[in-house]
Formats: structure tokens, C-alpha cells, sequence
């Protein structure tokens, strides 16, 4: 398959082009800064130019606090550019796939939400996202949604690298406990979405690292696995207050059969990544 990447710069895009060349298929990718999907014109002459039969859309605002000062920047970004680039796809006669997230829920649920579950966003990031899930699905009818969740990889800021560099600053920690979701290794993702984009399989689609855990329970699993030292103390999200309000419970499962590795898994490859000298 004949596949583009937007957003190709980030953690999953690289993963993904990597993943797809791997994986036998002619993959090409657009960083941010060689394709802004808010341009619909550029979006255009990309696709032109490329002639992909699948188009991945990671491009967008990762920004979750930022967001709640700036939605309507972030829903450009999320919204209507995930809707060009769904429609010119469809002029195209490609196929699109948009990743979106677990923040389109509400977290009140006390059990693993499913596709067919109803959305209820708490934060302006949650609402962008949602509002680039219904642009992909109005703009073109051979789309894939596939919500993820507590994304990590390489060449990214995330709560790994954060813990990490903390763990080696200092001898204690202080980690919320009351969210709970599914921390998801970006190969493993990647991996999960070339499955999902080569099927014909249309709508919306969990993919998430397998079990699930709080973010104290992620940091000291960090710390096991890396040989640190550094003792977590566990503390309420109202303990540690953001702009941004996050699902209580976010917990992703599969209607459709889906699965990905455990996320314990994913963290194991992603350090073994991290130590593993530069080719």
C-alpha cells in the first residue's frame, strides 16, 4: 500500500513511517513544517504530489493545558484541519485514518469504554479532538477514527522522559493516583495502525496499550524498569491542579477485537530503544 503520513515529525508519525517501510509499504511522510493541514490548498498539492492510497493524519495540537487559552487555535488545528485533509483524501480516492484520543470522554464510566460509548469531553482538547473526529467522518467515507490513549516514544517530550529526568534529580516524588488510563508505546501503536488502515474496516477504532494503571503506578513501574531509585508518593488530581481537566477514568477496550501488547511491554521496547546505540 501506498501510504502518506502528515504529522511525520512527531513521536508516533516517525514510528508509523518506520513501522510502514518495515512493514513492505511505500511510505512517505510530511513533517508540521513541510505541510500545515490548516491549508487546504497544501493539503491539496500534497496528495497530488504523494497519490497515496491511505493517508495518516498525525498532525495536530498535542498542547492539552495550552489548549484551554487557545481553542480556537487548537480546534483549527484538530478540527478543521483533520477535515481538509479527510477531504481532499476523498477527492483523491484515498482513504483516511485520524488518531484521536481518550480525552473525548468524560471519565465517569466504572468500566473500560468501548467505541460505541458516548462522548462527553471535559477540556478543550477533548472538544478539539471530537470536532476532528466528526470532520474526518462528514468529509470522507472511508475513514478510520482510532482513539489511543498516554501516547509515549522516541524524539518527544512525555511522562516517561519527565520521570525519568526527575528520577535521577531527586529521591522522592509526588504522583497523582485518581486517573487511571492505558499508557500506550508509540511502536506498538504504529504497528496497531497500519493493521487498522489496510482493512476496510471503516468508523471508529480503540487501540491502547493492553491493562491499564494510575500515573503513580506508571512512575514507579518507570523506575522499576530503569533501576532508580526514587520513591512515589501517591496525591489526588486536586493536589496537583492543571488548566486542563482530565478523565478520571479512561480506560480504552476494543468492541472490534483490537489489542495491543501490554503497556509494561511497551515500556520494556521503549528504554531497550532508548540505551540502544545510534545506527
Amino acid at each position: 500500500m501506498k501510504i502518506l503520513v502528515c504529522g511525520a515529525g512527531g513521536m508516533l508519525g516517525r514510528d508509523l513511517v518506520r513501522a510502514g517501510a518495515a512493514a513492505g509499504h511505500e511510505v512517505s511522510g510530511l513533517t508540521r513544517a513541510e505541510l500545515d493541514v490548516t491549508d487546504r490548498g497544501a493539503v491539496r498539492r500534497a496528495l497530488a504530489d504523494a497519490r497515496p492510497d491511505a493517508l495518516l493524519n498525525c498532525a495536530g495540537w498535542t498542547d492539552v493545558d495550552g489548549a484551554e487559552e487557545h481553542e480556537a487555535e487548537a480546534t483549527r488545528v484538530n478540527g478543521d484541519g483533520a477535515g481538509n485533509v479527510a477531504g481532499e483524501a476523498a477527492e483523491a480516492g484515498a482513504r483516511v485514518l485520524y488518531v484521536s484520543s481518550d480525552y473525548v470522554f468524560d471519565g465517569a464510566k466504572a468500566e473500560p469504554y468501548l467505541e460505541s460509548d458516548a462522548t462527553a469531553p471535559l477540556s478543550a482538547y477533548g472538544r478539539s479532538k471530537l470536532a476532528g473526529e466528526t470532520a474526518t467522518a462528514a468529509a470522507n467515507r472511508r475513514h478510520f477514527v482510532v482513539r489511543s490513549s498516554w501516547l509515549f516514544g522516541a524524539g518527544g517530550g512525555n511522562f516517561v522522559v519527565t520521570m525519568l529526568r526527575l528520577g535521577r534529580e531527586r529521591d522522592e516524588l509526588r504522583v497523582v493516583h485518581d486517573q487511571v488510563g492505558c499508557p500506550t508505546w508509540t511502536g506498538h501503536l504504529a504497528e496497531g495502525l497500519l493493521g487498522v488502515v489496510t482493512r476496510e474496516e471503516y468508523g471508529v477504532h480503540h487501540l491502547a496499550g493492553g491493562g491499564q494503571c494510575s500515573w503513580c503506578d506508571f512512575a514507579r513501574e518507570i523506575f522499576k524498569q530503569a533501576g532508580l531509585s526514587c520513591e512515589v508518593h501517591p496525591i489526588t488530581t486536586a493536589e496537583y491542579p492543571l488548566p486542563a481537566t482530565r478523565p478520571a477514568y479512561s480506560v480504552l477496550r476494543s468492541g472490534r477485537g483490537l489489542e495491543l501488547p501490554a503497556w509494561q511491554d511497551g515500556l520494556e521496547r521503549y528504554l531497550a530503544e532508548q540505551k540502544a546505540p545510534a545506527p
